[in-house]
């Protein structure tokens, strides 16, 4: 008779044929997906030109975006893990009545990665070093946005005498983490969850595939891609030093300053409901607080709008850096001598 076949051995030969099987099927599918980022990156950027220049800052290049004519030059710095495309509904208009140029922090956008930490004081020595080296004359008015409102404190620290104004577009304040609600920060590891995901993902084009992507090409073709996401992480984390970093930068005496702050009725979709309102009282309490860092400063309430009040309200951004612009204008001008 036949020797009758042992099944636990059958068993086995058929586990490993779909253990084979399914490590072809996961091999197959990522190279898939890592051809489909990369396809799909090269297409964007290639229809879609990167405007300005790459400039050297010491080994790697940064991304910086200049339009229009005129001094003060106003220099545009994006919050968190966001590129030049942030500022795209307000420089146009800034750069009919004056130079404005917009960049890409190091590691976002079209720059090249740094070697070195991601806190706001490194990120005010790139920024220093590239307007340098790009040829772009100070003193210059600084508008910040959310966490870019670090990066331009430290940088007028660093340079006081190349910054004539500040601009700060519902910045960030170094005591946020302790004055909000501890049920807010509890949210944080949540938050650096997701953007782990999106840095692991990316490469293998699942945020693109999933439609994480923004569907405008523009943003879509400067932000959507690995390193970009990778950078976002590394700032998110080491938020904690730069707002230590931004705390003992001290007052700025008589510099024009302008606050511009969100709508605090504005819903804010990111945030449980019971945490809105002490999250938006404690928030309009240090927008209140950053006005006092300057002898001459005002606040403006930016209605309707969010935090990217340069996407819900560009009219207002454009209108404080204008009032900057003259008032910076009219006080470096000679004197006029009138005529005996």
């Amino acid at each position: 008779m036949p020797a009758i076949a042992n099944p636990p051995a059958i068993a086995r030969s058929w586990l490993r044929i779909l253990l084979r099987g399914f490590l072809i099927l996961v091999i197959s599918l990522a190279i898939a997906g890592f051809l489909y980022q990369n396809i799909s990156e090269t297409r964007d950027r290639r229809f879609n030109r990167m405007p300005g220049q790459l400039i050297d800052v010491g080994g790697y290049k940064m991304h910086i975006d200049c339009t229009g004519q005129g001094s003060p030059v106003v220099v545009l710095d994006a919050g968190l893990g966001d590129s030049y495309v942030s500022w795209r509904k307000v420089q146009p208009e800034i750069s009919k009545f004056v130079r404005v140029c917009s960049y890409d922090r190091a590691g976002l956008g079209y720059s090249d990665a740094s070697p070195r930490e991601r806190t706001s004081k490194v990120f005010a020595e790139e920024l220093h070093t590239l307007l340098h080296n790009a040829g772009i004359p100070g003193p210059v008015i600084l508008v910040g946005h959310s966490m870019g409102g670090y990066d331009v404190r430290l940088f007028t620290s660093l340079y006081r005498r190349e910054v004539a104004a500040m601009v700060l577009v519902d910045s960030s304040h170094p005591e946020q983490r302790k004055r909000f609600p501890p049920a807010l920060n509890d949210l944080d590891a949540g938050w650096i969850r997701d953007e782990e995901f999106l840095e692991f993902s990316m490469p293998l084009g699942i945020p693109r595939l999933l439609g994480f992507c923004d569907h405008d090409v523009v943003p879509r073709a400067a932000d959507c891609n690995f390193h970009s996401v990778r950078e976002g992480v590394a700032e998110l984390k080491a938020s904690p030093e730069s707002a230590a970093q931004t705390a003992g930068t001290g007052s700025l005496g008589d510099m024009p300053l302008t606050i511009l702050s969100h709508d605090p009725d504005t819903p804010q979709p990111d945030l449980p409901e019971d945490l809105v309102k002490p999250t938006n009282d404690a928030w309009q309490q240090m927008q209140t607080e950053l006005a006092q860092l300057s002898t001459r400063s005002k606040q403006v309430i930016a209605k309707n709008s969010g935090h990217y009040v340069q996407l819900d309200r560009p009219d207002l951004v454009i209108s404080a850096v204008h009032d900057m612009v003259d008032h910076v204008r009219q006080n470096s001008a000679p004197p006029s001598h009138a005529s005996q």
